[in-house]
């Protein structure tokens, strides 16, 4: 599908909107795939990392998919939209194969939805904005969602985004979508709100330690001698495994490779204004230790920071690194993720 590729603005100002006001994207781009049937359950179990019988009708969760060897093949968020009934929403991995997969000889329908449309507003004002028009909306908790009218049309709006802020999407007929994108545009002009490009986001996720398949992974920064895939444990996403759940794919490698780790997702400060390059080398003591996979400067923060995948005895706050750029070599030092908001406070705020 077709989508702009930039707005009017400065993408520093779209960031600043996000961060400070609010901001309107188009995320379409998403894979939605309906899950229904006596078994929809079922095949979720089997096919994410999730106890999906802890998700009830109107509740969300993020997680992830794994292949046999226990590695990183995609995440999603999962969508239960009544008791035999989900929608699953990934990126540019494999999921709708996985759950295909799942789903043999299994009572289940997975339905690919390319009329389903996915705006994303996002900010501390979105809720202002929204409440106008939606009833209970500033009510509805983090990772849940309601199915609603927005301007009269029919849509699924969710407490979810990739931003690090507090924040909707809007799931839409894609004959809707314009018109609820050029009203939100018009009439959030007043309030700050603007529309903001895809590639705005790298900002905000290196800030808010938010991975992008396959950006971030071994698919792009292959291991020597060795295929792609990343475990958990290496990107910081353990945490999407349900406590003590087994039988999904990959579950015994998955818990096998605990502690064996090549490398760990972790964050980078560099001295100056200057962000790292895309897949810059990264040094310690004469050795390389890792790679820069998304960096940049913040102009609300001051300063450069980066999203890398460090060795094991790197990934320590505080620890002085060298980014090697193509204009020369910048001092750094290891810094937890995330940058931004580590307790999540703003995402999760109530009221």
């Amino acid at each position: 599908m077709g989508t702009a590729w930039t707005y009017d603005k400065d993408q520093d100002e779209e960031y600043v909107a996000i961060r400070t006001k609010a901001g309107l994207m188009d995320v379409s781009g998403l894979k939605k795939v309906h899950v229904t049937g006596p078994h929809a359950s079922h095949i979720l179990d089997l096919a994410t990392t999730r106890d999906v019988e802890k998700i009830y009708p109107g509740k969300s969760a993020y997680a992830c998919m794994l292949n046999d060897a226990g590695k990183f093949t995609e995440d999603c968020i999962l969508y239960r939209t009544g008791p035999n009934s989900w929608l699953v929403v990934h990126g540019s991995g494999t999921g709708h194969e996985e759950l295909q997969r799942a789903a043999v000889g299994k009572d289940v329908s997975i339905r690919f939805d390319d009329n389903l449309h996915d705006l994303s507003l996002q900010g501390p004002l979105a809720v202002d904005y929204l409440e106008k028009h939606v009833a209970g909306i500033r009510e509805l908790p983090y990772f849940h969602h309601m199915q609603t009218r927005l301007f009269g049309l029919p849509a699924m709006i969710s407490r979810t985004g990739y931003t690090g802020e507090r924040g909707y999407e809007i799931f839409c007929r894609g004959q809707d979508a314009p018109a609820i994108w050029d009203r939100i545009v018009d009439e959030g002009k007043a309030m700050g709100i603007i529309p903001c490009r895809f590639t705005t986001l790298d900002m905000l996720r290196v800030e808010s330690y938010l991975l992008f398949y396959p950006y971030d992974n071994s698919q792009m920064y292959p291991f020597e001698n060795e295929g792609p895939g990343d475990t958990l444990w290496e990107l910081g996403l353990d945490f999407t495994v349900s406590p003590g759940k087994t039988g999904f794919r990959g579950a015994e490698e998955h818990y096998r490779l605990k502690g064996k780790e090549r490398f760990k997702i972790y964050g980078v400060l560099l001295e100056g204004n200057e962000p790292a390059d895309e897949g810059a080398e990264i040094w310690r003591d004469g050795r390389k230790v890792g790679v820069s996979t998304c960096s940049m400067y913040s102009p609300l923060a001051k300063r450069a920071m980066a999203i890398a995948r460090l060795d094991v005895d790197c990934a320590a706050e505080g620890t002085p690194l060298e980014v090697r750029n193509k204009s020369g070599a910048i001092k750094a030092a290891a810094h937890p993720l995330p940058f931004d908001d580590p307790d999540k406070k703003k995402r999760t705020a109530k009221g």
